[in-house]
């Protein structure tokens, strides 16, 4: 079984969960399952991942069973991440080759992969009280953040839980697709459907669609980092 904590494994320690956060009864449930099946599993929540120079934040909604779950890292080990990490790739924004491992030596530059909520939730789906008990994380990494400019949504609990993170009604910034939404004075929010593959499957989201999303955010790079 494995031990690492999740501050141990962040660009932001301080801005982790316990390993065995015990916020929210129904993720504590499903991750002791998960615990039992799968023992070489991560099953913890799972830490940011990223540059903690960051100007991009990408947030996700909350790990998969067969990708982060099981790996520790956003987004690593399912079918959401190779569209993510291709699209990094392709935007300059990682460093190294992709290959679904923790372990492959892929850094990002100049981004950070949060999620609204840390835990993996049942059928892939949160509670509004489970995304308020994690943003607490999700608002401290937000603030470690020194050269932080722009966010992408990946999907609406994602924005929805951004926007209550600065005191915003999502109700007034409503989630859509290529949506650009002026979060505070300096911090501005891209919304983008989740890169899922049901989202992809349905053709809801393909590869262009999710690219124009990052070409959008990449107007707001800082100049100095040009």
């Amino acid at each position: 079984m494995l031990t690492a904590t999740p501050a141990e494994r962040s660009p932001l320690p301080d801005a982790e969960a316990l390993r065995d956060c015990p916020l929210c009864p129904r993720l504590v449930a499903l991750r002791r399952e998960c615990r039992v099946e799968f023992p070489d599993w991560w099953n913890a929540p799972v830490p940011a991942f990223g540059d903690r120079q960051a100007w991009l934040a990408i947030i996700g909604l909350a790990p998969g069973k067969h990708g982060a779950n099981r790996t520790g890292r956003p987004f690593t080990g399912d079918y959401a991440g190779d569209l993510l990490y291709a699209t990094l790739a392709k935007f300059g924004l990682s460093e190294g080759n992709y290959a679904a491992d923790p372990g492959d030596g892929l850094r990002l530059r100049g981004a950070i992969i949060l999620n609204a909520v840390k835990c993996l939730p049942p059928q892939n789906k949160t509670l509004p009280v489970e995304e308020a008990n994690c943003r607490p994380f999700l608002m401290e990494a937000i603030a470690s953040l020194p050269n932080l400019t722009t966010f992408i949504a990946l999907g609406k609990v994602a924005h929805d839980s951004l926007c209550r993170s600065f005191g915003l009604s999502p109700a007034r910034s409503k989630f859509a697709h290529g949506a650009v939404h002026q979060i505070s004075d300096d911090l501005r929010l891209v919304d983008s459907y989740h890169c899922s593959r049901y989202n992809q499957n349905t053709r809801r989201l393909d590869a262009g669609m999710f690219e124009s999303v990052f070409a959008e955010a990449l107007a707001f790079r800082p100049a100095t980092l040009d």
